[in-house]
């Protein structure tokens, strides 16, 4: 998950009312850890090195080595190692993305994310769609309508007037906030597919 899929789902976390939670990779819920643990119990590092970046990945097989012998060892021995190595990896797994280790959460991914995996389960993202849609369609409206009634009293009083801005100042970050999430996500695939010579030059 790179930063502009973070600004993604920081967005659409917001419109489906789950807070600004984006990491889901540290979380014994995500993808990672399962993983990882079969990982050990197979005793092969390789299909888990696809989570980590290139520059990371001798360390990466460094620590599951040693983590394969220590656990070898008892039950406590294991417990251990394999704490040990998933905080490694989720570790390095953050770090190629830029972002700090704050330790393994026991919880699940946010809700988005959820439905996200849900879709890839299933083979569909229609019904993804249609939920993101709906939702960030009652944030925006919720957002005008918010602005429309502030508008009404701003020139009563200054007060007035400043709740009229901040109701403002949200609304148009929010919906700015989509608008740069869906346009990264054009521009990537635009950039995929190469220039296209019929496409009309525009600057928003």
């Amino acid at each position: 998950m790179n930063k502009i899929r973070s600004a993604q789902i920081a967005v659409l976390a917001l419109a489906l009312g789950t807070g600004m939670a984006l990491a889901h990779c540290d979380t014994t819920g995500g993808p990672i850890i399962p993983e990882a643990k079969a990982a050990l119990e197979k005793g092969d590092v390789t299909p888990i090195l696809k989570w980590i970046a290139k520059e990371h990945e001798a360390e990466i097989k460094t620590a599951f080595a040693k983590a394969v012998t220590v656990r070898a060892k008892g039950p406590e021995a294991q417990q251990l190692a394999d704490q040990y190595f998933l905080e490694t990896i989720v570790r390095l797994h953050r770090a190629g993305e830029g972002f700090a280790f704050t330790g393994i959460k026991d919880e699940q991914p946010e809700k988005i994310v959820q439905l996200s995996d849900q879709a890839l389960a299933a083979g569909s993202c229609d019904d993804l769609i249609k939920r993101v849609q709906g939702h960030v369609g009652m944030a925006i409206r919720e957002k005008f309508n918010k602005v429309a009634e502030a508008a009404k009293n701003k020139d009563k009083s200054v007060e007035a007037g400043r709740v009229y801005v901040a109701a403002y100042v949200e609304y148009t970050h929010f919906v700015e906030g989509i608008h740069a999430a869906v346009m990264s996500a054009g521009h990537h695939a635009a950039a995929d597919a190469g220039p296209n010579p019929h496409a009309a030059h525009h600057e928003d």
